[in-house]
């Protein structure tokens, strides 16, 4: 059975662009096609200066609004990456493996680099190597499918080519995943800024709709959304971001076509109107099921709990392996074991 793996970083408060873009599709798709996993990537969390406590609360609803939206824990496996070792484990050894070109050429290294160096602050080492870390996020599991928007395409790229060097190296050790783009939506913009995407950890708020938003801040936001110049309503992303990206939402939430939708509109405001509404409907029943969840902690941390059990169980055989090709030691072993080993 195909297995599938992803992850998402709680960085921020998750937002419509990561609803529509990963986890509606990991809900009524991948969860039901194939043996699934979907970890809340908090070492991930660690690259840049931030706030514990702010982490925990973050990975925390992060989890819930994964359940939220669809996620079963009897079809797929919800878990938390600080709960299995094996990712830290495996993260150092395909150090060993990768480049410091690879890493410096990663263009979200570049990006934020530059942000972290424009606040005054220093450039953390993991925020260098988080890409070799999210490669062994992939390989631990076997995963022959990772899917991921447009912008995290070049890291599973680079999960291909550290598990082809490992197997070249050290005999045949990793599955090499491919990358699955979605087809609608995959990068939902700014509402401010549409050429920005919409993300978590963005500091424009008035242009990112969260998914516990409360539906009149919801249409207020969409309402107050930038549009173009010229006042005919039609779908060409290049010239027309603003109304591109209004177009993308409505057809991501009602099931359309952005292009045919362009065409049954005269005015932007009639546009925002249902676009405002679609996005309402289409998070009510996540903001509701949040609700539920939360007022049952202990069924998310249940969830977690075993969650981590399963992915521990998939993962430590594969990081073991690797440890023993890389020439690594058993642990306990003795001197019959090395001798075995040796041969």
């Amino acid at each position: 059975m195909t297995r599938v793996f992803s992850g998402i970083k709680p960085t921020g408060h998750l937002t419509l662009g990561n609803y529509l873009g990963a986890m509606r599709q990991w809900a009524a798709v991948d969860q039901h096609r194939a043996e699934s996993l979907f970890c809340i990537v908090d070492l991930h969390a660690l690259t840049v200066d931030h706030d514990p406590a702010r982490v925990r609360r973050l990975s925390r609803q992060a989890a819930t609004l994964l359940l939220a939206a669809g996620l079963d824990p009897r079809l797929c496996t919800v878990f938390v990456q600080s709960h299995v070792d094996e990712h830290a484990r495996l993260s150092y050894l395909l150090e060993c493996v990768a480049t410091d070109g690879e890493m410096r050429r990663m263009i979200q290294y570049k990006e934020k680099a530059v942000r972290e160096r424009r606040r005054g602050g220093s450039v953390r080492l993991s925020l260098l190597t988080y890409p070799v870390l999210m490669a062994a996020d992939i390989l631990a599991y076997g995963t022959d499918e990772v899917p991921v928007g447009d912008d995290q395409a070049q890291h599973v790229e680079l999960a291909r080519d550290l598990a082809v060097r490992f197997n070249q190296r050290y005999g045949h050790t990793f599955v090499v995943p491919r990358a699955t783009l979605p087809t609608v939506a995959a990068r939902v913009m700014n509402l401010q800024d549409p050429t920005s995407k919409m993300g978590k950890s963005d500091d424009t708020g008035p242009g990112i709709v969260y998914l516990l938003d409360e539906p009149d801040v919801v249409r207020k936001k969409v309402m107050r959304a930038v549009t173009d110049s010229g006042r005919e309503v039609v779908y060409d992303r290049e010239s027309r971001p603003g109304v591109a990206n209004l177009l993308e939402i409505l057809a991501a939430c009602s099931g359309g076509d952005p292009g045919a939708l362009g065409g049954a509109y005269t005015s932007y405001g009639a546009l925002k109107k249902d676009t405002a509404e679609a996005v309402v409907e289409v998070l009510r029943p996540v903001r509701e099921r949040h609700a539920e969840l939360c007022a049952d902690p202990g069924y998310v941390e249940g969830v977690l709990r075993d969650g981590a059990e399963r992915a521990r169980a998939v993962a430590r055989p594969v990081v073991d392996d690797a440890y023993r090709a890389i020439g690594l030691l058993p642990a306990g072993a003795g001197a019959g074991a090395v001798l075995n080993a040796a041969r």
